[in-house]
């Protein structure tokens, strides 16, 4: 290994005292704001009284239009009908002053520099939670350092993390929830979720399984190697223009590894939440790669140098945040 990387490894700049008040206020803040999401989302649609028959019915309406009758008017279902009108006028009021406070949190976590992510990076993540998706994706490779270093309160190598494409490792084993999920937003394909976060984003004709957008960052969608009846191959929709998921050698073992989850912060000062694997899951798997017959050999050095970054966030921050896990 090249010297210069060597003296890269022993060295991780943590985060001043500002930065890291800051980090701990962002936390605090985006925990809040996920917690209002989903009381908001609890409530959403509504509950509205309709007369058919010569009698008046409790219905409740989802944000999707459909509807279920709870039951004539009753002294039951006018309770009903009350507590969730209350419960949703409560919900949308602490989620709209919270949503204020992560404006505020933006700016400053902007101001005194608390995040790197990527920009577009955050915009996907968020796109994916707003679209109920998040939990069918890992963020797999380079990216999931940015989750590390962020629980760590560290900035890693800036070697290890240069990259302008992310890896997203769909779980084919949720399919089914994934199609039910996406049928019920307000578009019809992953590609159309990814289209929040930038308009640009076109899934390439001759590579389906990847979206590039015009300022030429990619986005691939991988899975497992096709077991127990998967479809192979994998379309992500029914939209002609959409993703194809490709099959990645290691992908059984991505979603087999332990999970880790942590908040991301952007260069701009957005957040998310970043779904990937167990620190030590990755450097492992990160060390195998390496070491596989054939591996690129310009690839090789990266994944070894970023095994070794993840090393030493783990042994210097991260394992004493988690005894339960061994190095092994």
């Amino acid at each position: 290994m090249p010297i210069y990387w060597e003296k890269a490894l022993r060295y991780l700049l943590q985060l001043d005292e500002n930065q890291l008040r800051e980090l701990v206020n962002a936390r605090a803040t985006w925990r809040a704001f996920t917690e209002a999401a989903r009381e908001a989302k609890q409530v959403k649609g509504s509950m509205v009284w309709k007369s058919a028959g010569g009698r008046t019915y409790l219905l409740r309406k989802s944000a999707t239009g459909t509807q279920k009758s709870l039951g004539p008017r009753s002294a039951e279902t006018e309770a009903m009908h009350a507590s969730f009108q209350q419960r949703k006028l409560r919900a949308q009021e602490r989620l709209k002053a919270i949503k204020r406070r992560l404006e505020e949190q933006r700016k400053l976590n902007r101001l005194y520099r608390v995040g790197r992510t990527p920009n577009i990076v955050v915009r996907i993540l968020a796109a994916l939670e707003a679209a109920g998706l998040a939990d069918k994706f890992m963020v797999v490779g380079t990216h999931a350092i940015y989750a590390y270093e962020t629980a760590a309160g560290v900035l890693a190598d800036p070697g290890a993390l240069a990259t302008r494409d992310l890896d997203l490792l769909f779980d084919a084993r949720q399919r089914l929830a994934f199609a039910s999920t996406l049928k019920k937003g307000d578009t019809a394909s992953l590609i159309g979720v990814l289209q929040k976060a930038d308009p640009s984003f076109r899934v390439m004709r001759d590579q389906l399984q990847t979206a590039v957008n015009d300022d030429g960052f990619e986005v691939d969608v991988i899975r497992r190697t096709a077991v127990d009846g998967d479809p192979h191959p994998m379309p992500m929709s029914d939209d002609e223009d959409d993703f194809w998921a490709v099959q990645v050698d290691q992908g059984e073992k991505i979603a087999s590894a332990r999970k880790f989850e942590h908040l991301v912060v952007s260069a701009n000062g957005e957040m998310a939440t970043m779904r990937t694997v167990h620190p030590l899951d990755f450097i492992r798997l990160k060390r195998e790669l390496a070491a596989k017959r054939g591996r690129d050999p310009q690839k090789a050095p990266k994944d070894r140098l970023q095994a070794q970054v993840v090393q030493q966030i783990w042994d210097q921050y991260l394992a004493a945040m988690d005894p339960g896990s061994s190095p092994g």
